[in-house]
């Protein structure tokens, strides 16, 4: 098992606006459509196949849901299938929400 990586809002921040991310919003889809980060793909169970086909193993990955909590489960899949720079957002969308970035 590969250990679980998490990236704070500010580091994760200073990534999107590299342009250098894939972000990956896990939340339902109406909080999806409400709000999400820019940019932000909307991954679900319907289009995780092709994510994954679409998506090199070295890439940067910053997957994110309310809180925080279900992203690291998500990150954790990801790093056991070689996905090796995925991060999970500390704090989710609600940290996200709290700053004017």
């Amino acid at each position: 098992m590969v250990p679980n990586n998490t990236i704070n809002i500010t580091d994760a921040n200073d990534l999107i606006k590299m342009g250098n991310v894939i972000l990956a919003d896990i939340r339902d889809g109406q909080s999806y459509m409400q709000a999400h980060i820019p940019d932000a793909i909307h991954l679900t169970d319907d289009n995780l196949d092709e994510f994954k086909k679409n998506t090199g193993l070295d890439e940067t990955i910053i997957i994110y849901c309310y809180h925080g909590n279900n992203s690291l489960g998500a990150a954790q899949y990801f790093a056991n299938m070689g996905y090796r720079n995925v991060y999970s957002l500390n704090g989710g969308f609600s940290e996200y929400s709290k700053h004017n970035f």
